[in-house]
């Protein structure tokens, strides 16, 4: 049962495919391209078919887009300069900052060693006896 479906599926597609092609060939086709018109007198055609009106457009054409290109060529090249430019600057601007930063975190762990170092003189002389050196107790909170 299966063979004889799969049997009449191929022999529907196969017929399908026919009628399709019926449709396509050139007689049925409607023509893609109008009908050359009849040259005028004096011009002489390349081999490709093209009149000298038509190859002084393509070349006004050609010259027309490849000025565009190179105007798009030269902005192109401005912005990419703009941009390592900026690129540049931002990266000094951080390299200046990060120095700044770095100054000023080894400043301050200067003054900090500075303080403890004293702090732990002022301590030991306290313990020895020396009360001048001595933390003021700290104050007693009213009642």
């Amino acid at each position: 049962m299966t063979r004889r479906i799969w049997t009449a599926a191929a022999a529907f597609a196969l017929l399908a495919s026919g009628q399709a092609m019926a449709w396509q060939t050139p007689e049925a086709a409607p023509a893609a391209e109008p009908a050359p018109a009849p040259e005028a007198a004096g011009e002489e055609t390349a081999p490709d078919g093209t009149t000298p009106e038509e190859r002084a457009n393509t070349a006004r054409l050609n010259a027309a887009q490849a000025s565009r290109a190179r105007a798009d060529n030269t902005t192109y090249a401005q912005e990419v300069s703009a941009a390592q430019q900026q690129v540049a600057h931002d990266q000094q601007v951080y390299t200046d900052e990060t120095a700044a930063y770095e100054a000023e975190k080894a400043r301050v762990a200067a003054m900090s060693a500075e303080e403890r170092i004293q702090w732990e003189a002022d301590a030991a002389a306290c313990k020895a006896g020396d009360t001048t050196r001595c933390a003021p107790p700290a104050p007693v909170p009213p009642q």
